[in-house]
């Protein structure tokens, strides 16, 4: 532990060297950090933080420094807070990428880049609705029903930075659309946003499952063209 504190404070200290080393970290105390292997390190006299937010800067900071890549576990995923690392080192990366930010080239670069994403964004969105009718398949008295919910369920899953289902690239489009349905359903058809779930392991998968399988065999009356009770949870969802 001693060993590996030392190199690598050698290296916080003599700066431009040869050796780039980025460390995974935890939160600790103040001004200290805790590695992966629970080794706690003190953090140089001459770094600063910089939170996550400008990737930019973030970039130039690890393609020449060393720093400490600070980590925190927000439910299932990991997610870094920022990086600790030498406070010019900081002030330079952030004066370099201002500079190149108010040249004509990154700005026209930048509008190109905006109409890229939001092009591939509409895109997404039309194929994302199409495979969610495809999905819901709904006999042709419900057509109706089919297009409003498809578009209102795209409408909720696919903007970024939104965390659903529908923002992975992990499963097929064709599982993405369907898990995306049932989450919709559930937050729109049923009273899980209001349920009192017992903080015991596996009990709030479980009432998704029970919540999901209600759904599913909501679903297929509209498949089927059964004739729609005036309280249906799904019609009343959809006639608002």
């Amino acid at each position: 532990m001693a060993a590996f504190f030392k190199i690598f404070h050698n290296n916080a200290q003599k700066r431009g060297g040869v050796i780039n080393t980025i460390k995974i970290v935890y939160p600790y105390k103040e001004g200290f950090v805790l590695t992966e292997d629970n080794v706690i390190l003190k953090i140089p006299e001459n770094w600063a933080f910089l939170p996550s937010g400008d990737p930019g800067v973030t970039r130039k900071i690890t393609s020449h420094c060393d720093c400490f890549r600070v980590q925190i576990k927000k439910g299932r995923r990991i997610i870094s807070t920022g990086l600790w690392t030498f406070s010019d080192s900081i002030e330079q990366a952030k004066a370099d990428v201002e500079k190149i930010r108010a040249t004509d080239v990154y700005k026209k670069n930048q509008i190109n880049s905006k109409k890229r994403r939001e092009k591939k964004q509409e895109e997404y969105g039309i194929e994302f609705t199409e495979a969610v009718k495809k999905y819901l398949s709904f006999a042709d008295c419900y057509k109706e029903y089919e297009n409003t919910m498809a578009e209102a369920i795209t409408a909720h899953s696919i903007p970024v930075g939104s965390g659903t289902v529908a923002r992975t690239v992990m499963i097929p489009l064709e599982d993405r659309a369907a898990k995306a349905v049932i989450a919709w359903m559930r937050h729109k058809t049923t009273e899980y946003d209001t349920l009192r779930i017992p903080r015991i392991k596996g009990k709030r998968r479980e009432v998704r499952r029970s919540l999901a399988s209600d759904s599913i065999k909501l679903l297929a009356n509209y498949r089927k063209g059964i004739e729609i009770d005036s309280n249906c949870p799904l019609r009343n969802a959809l006639d608002c």
